[in-house]
């Protein structure tokens, strides 16, 4: 449902607030950090005590950029400092979740727990392990969480500076590979509403720019894939290289642009005993069907899985068979 439409349940639950807690996903990328931010923006006009949570140690290189840039900007805690800023009274804490609704994939578990109103905000298919006890606001039919947050800086007429109209614009940008995947004409009127408010597509590039001995790492993916039916790509790396779940998904994007290719899957490490998936569809295959089918989900155009104590070569095989039955 769109978050316009849920407005009203949304600011009941801002307005009865004392304190606000914005958290993502793990591993954040541009969509998670620019959505929390543009919310950050949003919610400092109505005078709460705001904070984003973010436990990750290590951060890809556009999110580490703007961390830096905003530094002394905005308030970020980490969870086990949650003690230091909570309100005492329960009733007046609100925790926002932003661009996952799965349990298991936001910052912190601890804090999912320890506040009882909940709201989640984000744009992929729900699943058995979403969160429940929570004012769900999931739409499915936008690019991205920062196209949903933009919505509402334009339905509230806020005023933002450049910067965070840039990173708004960054998260639209980086979950559409740059315009190419899941967009409708609302997705191209965000990018001009965010542009209008002095997003500059330059930072945006800068943002995305990329290092060039990750940028080779990923290039390794790139020799062993193998097609399905000449239209789903898969590929799979070797069992001695770990890499970040973005790396995977980098190449998942990369990977429909070859001629005829209209789904890809890439197989990982992602830590010392995890196997990672990351996938891409253009939208005639579901990926969050293919994926829940090995513990994973997301929506119909992307979406990653993640297994434990197991191979790179057991998943691939379960990967198949997944997608032999979606397809039959």
């Amino acid at each position: 449902m769109g978050i316009i439409k849920e407005r009203r349940i949304l600011n009941k639950s801002i307005r009865e607030a004392k304190t606000i807690f914005l958290m993502a996903h793990k591993d954040l990328d541009l969509d998670a950090l620019g959505s929390c931010i543009g919310m950050y923006m949003i919610l400092s006009k109505r005078k709460k005590d705001i904070y984003i949570v973010i436990d990750d140690k290590t951060h890809e290189l556009g999110v580490e950029k703007v961390l830096i840039e905003l530094e002394g900007c905005i308030k970020i805690i980490k969870s086990e400092d949650i003690d230091k800023y909570i309100n005492p009274r329960k009733n007046k804490n609100l925790l926002i979740v932003l661009d996952t609704n799965k349990k298991e994939l936001v910052q912190s578990q601890e804090i999912l727990k320890r506040i009882d109103k909940k709201i989640v905000i984000d744009h992929h298919d729900l699943g058995k392990t979403s969160i429940k006890d929570c004012i769900m606001i999931n739409d499915t039919e936008v690019s991205s969480t920062c196209e949903m947050i933009t919505e509402l800086v334009e339905y509230y007429d806020v005023e933002i500076e450049p910067y965070y109209a840039t990173v708004l614009l960054s998260g639209i940008v980086l979950d559409t590979n740059n315009f190419t995947l899941k967009t409708n004409p609302e997705t191209f009127y965000a990018a001009y509403y965010l542009t209008s408010l002095g997003a500059s597509a330059k930072k945006v590039q800068y943002l995305l720019k990329q290092d060039i001995n990750e940028y080779t790492e990923r290039q390794k993916l790139m020799s062993a894939i193998e097609t399905i039916n000449n239209k789903i790509a898969i590929t799979k790396a070797t069992p001695y290289t770990v890499y970040r779940r973005e790396d995977l998904a980098k190449v998942a994007d990369t990977l429909l642009f070859f001629n005829n290719i209209e789904a890809s899957f890439v197989i990982g490490k992602i830590g010392k005993d995890t196997i990672g998936v990351s996938a891409r569809s253009l939208g005639n295959y579901d990926i969050n069907e293919i994926l829940s089918k090995l513990g994973g989900g997301g929506s119909s155009y992307n979406g990653a899985a993640q297994l434990d104590d197991t191979t790179i070569s057991k998943v691939e095989q379960q990967l198949k068979e997944a997608i032999k039955e979606e397809s039959e």
